[in-house]
Parts: structure tokens; C-alpha cells; sequence
């Protein structure tokens, strides 16, 4: 697919990729078998009609394409961007099999893509049918993926939806943890307003569990049910000394304050943000990448990404792991910090790193980092971002009684989606822990048409689900 060159675009936040030509995208569609059994549905978390769509696509036929699409995602722009399709939907694709080589198969998630701009660059968007009023109220928190695809299908059967939304700016995780050069934020606007035309009401700065609690949303404002989709806010920290000093961040704030208030934009944004010449990311997945990626185009000399394991063992996609080695990202790999070194003024001026060896695989699958004692070193730098994960966020729980959580703060809730309260369902990242916008979106879909089901006068689940005792390890 077509993109910027690296050498240009580590100096601007423009979108790295170009997209394909109608030319290219019917190429590409073409190649697609038609298999009968569609193993790449099986692998897509929302259930996207894909021979069809593809075909619609080799066929010349977009906007039938468009529509096939959005009977099951809402979001295509965003999800031909940034979802992992070589994980999922392409990763069963008898082509990629047939030739032994996954990345040859059908590039499913760049097509989706191409027909979803198509359809905006046309100007012919269609807003999602809405059946008449059922005089039905249904909360969501939250406005990231999960939460928006809920609140579409829930409205979709005519029930009234109302999003409340801590951040002044509705996305979620699209919106403050994707940077500008991965997910346009006029792209992540464009899906938001779609919800406006279907009629979903969307309130800003409001912060459930602080602005009101869940369960008055219930009991006081008479909605019938609610829908959770906070995310996994929370970033979590390596627990060694120096964490502390002026210069080291998580990657949460360093991206929030870029991507959601576009500090990047010096001069004309009211939001500072931290400027190092000789930058150290410590983590190995996308949100790492992010981090590496733009600490180079807000004006870093060096980008040294630390990471405890091997490349092959990083959770960040391959495509994201290519473009920051071709913009100058330097690898570290089986090294993880043990302290940061300030100066006289507190502000980070060094890190000691200890080397590792890899042993035998642990629950991830991926083999164990093995510290080797007496190996520490120590490298110059003036800016650190901490991107080894993020965890659930804990406010709505912590103000809920009777909401049950696991012991990594995740939400306790059935397949469907309902918890351990009637008429409460969460999805996304506070029940997976941190994972990927179309996981998220595909919860955010069992839970509105379980919510749906229930507003029909159809019966809930009887229990949540069995709590989960441990989450994807990140790093």
C-alpha cells in the first residue's frame, strides 16, 4: 500500500499510509477464492461478511460494499486502520495457507479501509436505519469502540441511548491513545457524528462514578439499562527507583496529551508537552511503537525502544514494528530497566539496564525473560515513557456496590455481557484488560443485543460469567 516515505514523514503527523487506488483495491479483491466456508469470518470478533464485501469490492460495486460492512461495524475507517487483521480475520485466509505465508493472504483489512473512504470521500455516508421509538432509556459510559458500537445497535431498535463520556472529546481510546499519523482524529469524528444523525444523545465531560454514580443512572434518572465501556485507563509502571523524576512519563499522559490535545501542534495548543533529545520507550507492543513514533516527530535526536523479550515475541503488529525500525527507532531487546538516574534538579539524566536470556514460555505462550545477574549498564537519556500496559479503569467499580471485579480489576460479566448487576453490562477493555478496538467492538456488540433482548422483555443471563484470574501479559 502506498506511504509516505520515512525520511518525510518522522517530520509531520500526517497519516503514514496513502490507502489503495479503486485500481489496486479491485486487484486486491480479486484475489480473494470465495471458499464456501469463509474461515476469515470465523476470525473477525463482529462477524463482517467478508467474501461478500470483497466481492462487491472486485465487482467495482463500493457502496454495496459500504453497506455490507455496516451491518455489522460501525466503524470501518478505524478498524481498516488500526485493527490487527493479521491476527484475525487474514489469519485463516486460504490464500496466505495456500502459499505458506500469512502475509500473503488477502489483505482484508486494508480493502475494508479503502471502502470505507471511498464512501466518505463520495460524500455518501449512509446513516444506519432507526426503528420507531420504544420509549426504552439506555446509558453507556464510556465512548470508545465498545461504547460506541453498543449505543448504535441499541438505537438501532429504537430505544432512546444517552453516552456520558468522562473527556471533553468522544473516541475513547481512538481519540487519546492512537496518534494522528495511525488514525486520523477527523476519521474518529466523522464515526462519532453518525451517532449524532441516528440520534444518540452524547454527553461530554461527565464522569460516572464522580458526576454521578452508576447506580443513579438506574434508580434516579429512570434509564433501563446500562452499558459500561471505560477502558483500561490505568497505566501501570515498572516499580523501580527513579520512576519519579521530571522526564518519565507513562505512555497514557504522553500520548493523551498529543494525540487528545495535540500538543504536538507547539505554538497553537494551550497543552505543554515534555521534549527530550535522547528518548527511552520501554515496552514492546502497538502502544510502544506509538510512543517511539512520536517522541521522533516531536523533535527527539534518539528513540531507544527497550524491550525484555525478542522481536518475535513482541504483541505489537508487524506493520507498526517495520515503520518505526525504517524512521530510525533503535531496538533493545532482552534489556529492561532497573533504575533511572536523576541530576541535581530531579530531572532523568540516565537508566541502568539489565540484560536477559529468554527461558521456557510462561501463560502468554512467549518464553520468559531470565534476568542474568551482573550484567547492568548504563545509557544517557533525558526523557523516559513507561508503555508496558495499561489496567482497568477502577472508578466506576470502586463506586458501584455489588459490582464484582477480578483481582486485576476487570469486570466480572457473563458472555454476554451482563455483570453481577441487573440490567449493567460492560464490555471492551475493563473486562478484557487492555486488548484491541475490534475485540472491543465485538463486545460492545453481544451486550447491545443481549440489552436489546431485554428491553423486548426477553430474559437476561442468569450469572456472569466465572471470574478470570489473569490478563494478557503486554510486555
Amino acid at each position: 500500500m502506498p506511504e509516505q516515505p520515512a525520511a518525510i514523514r518522522v517530520h509531520n503527523m500526517s497519516e503514514v499510509t496513502h490507502g489503495y487506488s479503486e485500481a489496486q483495491a479491485r486487484l486486491e479483491a480479486m484475489r480473494c477464492l470465495q471458499c464456501r466456508k469463509a474461515p476469515c469470518v470465523g476470525g473477525c470478533p463482529v462477524r463482517i461478511r467478508i467474501p461478500e464485501f470483497i466481492q462487491a469490492v472486485a465487482d467495482g460495486e463500493f457502496a454495496r460494499a459500504a453497506t455490507i460492512i455496516k451491518e455489522s461495524s460501525l466503524l470501518p475507517a478505524v478498524c481498516g486502520r488500526v485493527c490487527p487483521q493479521e491476527t484475525q480475520c487474514q489469519e485463516p485466509c486460504t490464500v496466505g495457507r495456500a502459499l505458506k505465508d500469512p502475509e500473503k493472504g488477502v489483505s482484508i483489512g486494508r480493502l475494508e479501509r479503502f471502502v470505507a473512504d471511498w464512501e466518505r470521500g463520495c460524500g455518501k455516508v449512509e446513516t444506519p436505519a432507526v426503528k420507531p421509538g420504544t420509549g426504552k432509556r439506555v446509558a453507556v459510559v464510556g465512548s470508545g469502540p465498545a461504547g460506541l458500537v453498543c449505543a448504535a445497535d441499541v438505537r438501532r431498535e429504537g430505544h432512546d441511548v444517552t453516552v456520558f463520556e468522562a473527556f471533553h472529546k468522544f473516541g475513547g481510546v481512538m481519540m487519546y491513545g492512537i496518534p494522528e499519523f495511525r488514525l486520523p482524529k477527523a476519521i474518529v469524528g466523522e464515526e462519532v457524528d453518525t451517532l449524532r444523525r441516528m440520534g444518540v444523545e452524547l454527553t461530554p465531560n461527565f464522569v460516572v462514578g464522580r458526576t454521578r454514580k452508576l447506580t443513579d443512572l438506574l434508580e434516579k434518572d429512570a434509564f433501563d439499562a446500562v452499558f459500561v465501556g471505560v477502558g483500561a485507563g490505568l497505566p501501570r509502571f515498572l516499580g523501580v527507583p527513579g520512576e519519579n523524576l521530571v522526564g518519565v512519563f507513562s505512555a497514557n499522559e504522553y500520548l493523551t496529551r498529543s494525540n487528545l490535545m495535540r500538543a504536538f501542534e507547539r505554538g497553537k495548543a494551550l497543552t505543554p508537552i515534555f521534549l527530550s533529545k535522547r528518548t527511552a520507550v520501554i515496552g514492546g507492543g502497538n502502544v510502544a511503537m506509538d510512543a517511539a513514533r512520536t517522541a521522533l516527530r516531536l523533535g527527539s535526536d534518539e528513540v531507544h525502544l527497550i524491550y525484555r523479550r525478542t522481536e518475535k515475541e513482541m504483541p505489537a503488529r508487524i506493520e507498526e514494528i517495520a515503520h518505526a525500525r525504517e524512521e530510525g527507532v533503535v531496538f533493545h531487546f532482552l534489556r529492561n530497566p532497573t533504575r533511572f538516574i536523576g541530576d541535581a534538579e530531579g530531572r532523568v539524566r540516565r537508566m541502568e539496564l539489565l540484560k536477559y536470556e529468554l527461558g521456557p514460555p510462561d501463560d502468554s505462550g512467549r518464553r520468559r525473560p531470565v534476568a542474568i545477574p551482573g550484567t547492568e549498564y548504563i545509557m544517557d537519556v533525558d526523557g523516559v515513557i513507561v508503555a508496558i500496559g495499561n489496567s482497568p479503569n477502577p472508578l466506576v467499580p470502586r463506586t458501584t456496590p455489588g459490582l464484582e471485579t477480578t483481582r486485576w480489576g476487570t469486570v466480572v460479566a457473563a458472555d454476554d455481557g451482563l455483570t453481577t448487576l441487573p440490567r449493567v453490562y460492560s464490555g471492551g477493555d475493563i473486562v478484557l484488560g487492555a486488548a484491541t478496538v475490534i475485540l472491543a467492538m465485538g463486545q460492545g456488540r453481544t451486550a447491545a443485543a443481549a440489552i436489546n433482548r431485554l428491553l423486548a422483555g426477553g430474559a437476561p443471563a442468569r450469572e456472569a460469567a466465572e471470574k478470570v484470574e489473569s490478563i494478557p501479559d503486554q510486555g
